[in-house]
């Protein structure tokens, strides 16, 4: 098999963008583009990955430094044609080479593998793509015989060849014996004064190298990105396509329209009659088991969810486990290392943070428990607040099986709450609150006889 180098070219600066951040760390679906398309390179194994980087540099290098790439700078950006020159020095005298782009995000494996199966190893292949209006794409020319002649910018363009349909989407295969023959021989002698890669078409029909053209099965898959309007439009794209794959397993999605998914749980296991409402944000690796219905509003990251569990709606979720049979919600905020265990309620307005709560145990309203291991059966208040932290360290609260703590206690850590033991409400507990008994932690009522409110009259 024919050794393959992948060149991603991501130097632009994209001006259209109006930002500091590169074009190419613009955020898709809450990531930068350029890690789908490094994705992707990754995906056809090849033996090197090269990153042509420009504006931002700093910024498109620190954001690689989990990735295996020979990054190369190219310092003016002076088209593409030369920012593949830059990398030419590298590559190898034989095997393939394959050009990406980084504004280009949402290329499919599928098409990918087709281009360089449908590609024999010593012609060069091009991905093309019929769009209804062509505007603003690099038009593919062919002859009489239907044969391709070149490809034409649409700066540089006629009438008649602005009225083709083809386009170029860029992606392209090249022998690279070709690159290092012919590379070097692009001319700048356009309307923007650059070395196009494009160009090399025509050196190819020149000297007799064949042309194979491979098309995309959807447009979307080589939507380009020129400023924020092109990156909505293609969010919806992904968003869409990313609903469209979840109704296929069975996912009863209110309005797809309403629907952001920004992790992989298109690819996970996803559970039968799983209910998803309005403006739901999926992020990160989630897992949502049978049952399972998701309120209006609610955003969800990295969360595993178990069998017949409804949450209710405007819930934020993250790091945590939610076992079978929970509720949650309206209005719950469930922090990093939660455990919420099988039926268990978590209320309006409760914050849970680091902490377990036990099977059928239910915290219902107006609650903070933060560093709290909760036991099974135990029923906490309205108002509790599970007091962790001291100004430095943080210290573990724990409420055993059967506990009843009453409305509007604090619960000064590091404390234990007995098991079967009751909190009397308003209570500030800072010892163990032994088994079985009643704890009450309150100042003696008192009223004052002769005292008057001042009159602001």
């Amino acid at each position: 098999m024919l050794e393959l180098h992948v060149i991603i070219l991501a130097a632009g600066k994209g001006m259209r963008m109006h930002s500091s951040l590169p074009k190419a760390l613009q955020p898709l679906a809450g990531k930068p583009m350029l890690y789908y398309v490094l994705q992707r390179a990754e995906e056809l194994n090849p033996k090197m990955i090269h990153l042509v980087y420009g504006f931002g540099g700093d910024k498109i290098c620190a954001a690689l430094t989990d990735y295996q790439l020979n990054l190369v700078e190219q310092k003016e950006q002076l088209g593409t044609g030369h920012a593949v020159q830059q990398v030419l020095p590298l590559l190898p005298k034989q095997g393939r080479v394959l050009v990406l782009f980084g504004d280009v995000p949402l290329i499919s494996l599928t098409s990918l593998h087709n281009l360089i199966k449908n590609t024999p190893a010593e012609k060069i292949g091009l991905l093309t793509v019929n769009l209804p209006d062509p505007t603003g794409f690099g038009r593919i020319v062919r002859d009489a015989s239907y044969a391709i002649t070149g490809i034409v910018e649409e700066k540089d363009a006629t009438p008649e060849q602005r009225a083709i349909t083809e386009i170029n989407t860029g992606i392209m295969l090249f022998p690279a014996s070709f690159l290092h023959k012919h590379l070097l021989k692009l001319q700048s002698v356009n309307a923007q004064h650059e070395y196009y890669l494009t160009d090399i078409i025509a050196l190819a029909r020149q000297s007799g190298c064949g042309v194979v053209v491979s098309r995309v099965a959807e447009t979307w898959e080589v939507m380009g990105v020129n400023d924020k309007l092109q990156l909505a439009q293609l969010e919806r794209c992904y968003q869409k396509n990313k609903a469209e794959q979840l109704l296929r397993k069975g996912v009863t999605i209110i309005d797809p329209v309403r629907f952001d998914l920004r992790g992989e749980v298109g690819e996970m296991e996803v559970g039968q009659d799983v209910v998803i409402d309005v403006n739901v944000i999926l992020t990160g690796e989630i897992s949502l088991g049978d049952l399972v219905k998701v309120g209006a509003n609610c955003c969800l990251t990295n969360v595993k969810v178990g069998n017949n569990v409804v949450i209710q709606p405007n819930c934020v979720i993250e790091n945590a486990i939610i076992d079978d049979d929970c509720v949650i919600g309206p209005f719950a905020r469930i922090r990093p290392d939660s455990h919420i265990k099988k039926g268990a309620h978590i209320g309006n307005f409760v914050e849970i943070k680091k902490s377990t709560v036990g099977q059928s145990s239910k915290v219902n309203h107006l609650t903070y428990l933060g560093d709290t291991i909760v036991g099974d059966k135990v029923n906490i208040g309205a108002g509790t607040i599970t007091c962790n932290y001291d100004g430095v360290n943080k210290y573990q609260t724990i409420i055993k099986d059967g506990a009843f703590i009453g409305s509007n206690s604090q619960l000064v850590a590091p404390v234990c709450i007995g098991k079967n033991a009751t909190i009397g409400a308003g209570s500030t507990i800072t010892e163990d609150a032994p088994a079985g008994k009643l704890t009450l932690a309150r100042a003696k009522q008192v009223t004052i006889e002769g005292w008057k409110r001042n009159d602001r009259n």
